[in-house]
């Protein structure tokens, strides 16, 4: 691997990391609690983007050379892989609930309390933790195994460190199915950006319906979900 990624896999771990001073350092300062969060990741957020891109602009350019798709056929990849990840996430969560897991992420209620209190950060979750994420889990990681060894090794390595690092282990089958996915889009189109506007439709999704739908909705929505489990698979 060469030692740019490096840099950029440190990048984003002290980036990830950096909450613990930049929190405290906030709520020092006076800005309140609840919107310490969200504020320090609208600060680092595209300083890490700016760094990586600084890091990456050899890659970019070679990339840009190479590019094979045009514009409209990257919107139809993105279209397709849109519904692509949904059926994905949504078959991992039928496997989920069959073994007695239940559905609904923790991680994306904690991210949509936040954008609740400070609007302005689902530009984070929404665009620019989408493109870190796919420049260091598909580009980078995944992108390094698959030069030794075959797709489904280097997508299941990626996807699974990909669904560990969300902090949500009972869901780890849905984040290693999504996760294929998306490396699945980056090695049919041979860039980047199918995945990473793929992951900023879907986070998009994820987020608006999480804003506005209501605890009664979710209940609902988890019924219906249970009953069409014991259609399919009985029990």
């Amino acid at each position: 691997m060469p030692r740019r990624y490096w840099y950029v896999i440190l990048t984003y771990a002290i980036g990830q990391l950096s909450g613990i001073i930049g929190g405290p350092l906030l709520f020092s300062l006076g800005v309140p609690e609840d919107n310490v969060p969200g504020i320090w990741s609208i600060i680092i957020f595209p300083i890490m983007i700016l760094i990586v891109l600084l890091l990456l602009k050899t890659d970019m350019q070679e990339a840009r050379n190479q590019r094979s798709l045009h514009t409209g056929q990257i919107i139809l990849w993105v279209i397709g892989g849109f519904f692509f990840v949904l059926f994905a996430n949504y078959l991992a969560a039928y496997m989920e609930m069959a073994v007695g897991i239940e559905p609904g992420s923790n991680n994306t209620a904690d991210l949509v309390e936040i954008a609740k209190t400070f609007p302005l950060f689902l530009l984070v979750t929404a665009i620019l933790a989408p493109i870190l994420e796919e420049v260091i889990f598909r580009k980078i990681i995944f992108g390094s195994i698959y030069q030794k060894y075959n797709f489904f090794i280097a997508a299941i390595i990626s996807a699974l460190i990909f669904g560990i690092l969300h902090g949500e282990p009972e869901h780890l089958l849905i984040y290693t199915a999504v996760g294929m996915v998306f490396a699945f889009l980056y090695v049919k189109t041979r860039t980047i950006l199918v995945p990473i506007f793929t992951h900023i439709s879907i986070n998009s999704f994820v987020f608006i319906i999480n804003y506005v739908i209501t605890e009664e909705d979710l209940q609902r929505y988890q019924e219906r979900l249970e009953e069409l489990q014991t259609i399919l698979i009985g029990g």
